[in-house]
């Protein structure tokens, strides 16, 4: 009987110690010492999909670390579009990325195809988020992701930056297409 009851409290005490290193969603997790957290419910986060084979795009919801990458990552639509302050960075990081040797200096196109619409190579670029995708994760045309992590596991954009670029491809067309449709 003396063995029954130490085997019972062996057990309710392996039971209580693993409970205790058990953590519940909202909790924050450390990844390479950055919090992998964010204010943005995961539940509320808009899906995304890789542009090459169309299949879901997981991208960490850490680096969405801006006011405005957050209301990007919940509604899908991009808050630099109109914003002077905005637009300019983002043709400066076009240039930065060398996205000028392919898409031209107004991205029309050169080597690689316009992005300015009303027809694009990538239907799905006419929105931001599709843009997004897109730009962050690269194409079957050659184009490599831009996106942080996917260039080198330190180097890329961040969603900030994809959205400010996205802003100024807005700008470029006659079209008056602002991808926010």
């Amino acid at each position: 009987m003396k063995d029954f009851k130490n085997s019972v409290a062996l057990i309710v005490l392996v039971v209580m110690l693993s409970a205790c290193g058990n953590t519940d969603s909202t909790s924050e997790s450390k990844v390479e010492g950055q919090s992998s957290s964010t204010s943005v419910d995961s539940s509320k986060a808009i899906s995304f999909v890789d542009t090459q084979e169309g299949k879901p795009l997981e991208i960490d919801h850490a680096f969405f670390d801006t006011p405005a990458a957050k209301e990007f990552l919940t509604t899908g639509k991009n808050p630099y579009v109109n914003d002077e302050d905005a637009i300019a960075s983002g043709k400066k990081i076009f240039g930065l990325y060398s996205c000028t040797q392919c898409h031209g200096p107004t991205a029309q196109g050169q080597v690689g195809p316009g992005l300015v619409g009303p027809t694009f190579k990538y239907p799905k670029n006419a929105t931001n988020k599709g843009m997004f995708e897109t730009i962050w994760n690269g194409t079957n045309g050659g184009m490599g992701g831009k996106g942080k992590g996917i260039m080198t596991p330190t180097d890329g954009m961040t969603p900030d930056e994809v959205l400010k670029v996205i802003a100024w491809i807005r700008t470029q067309g006659s079209e008056g297409l602002t991808g926010n449709e």
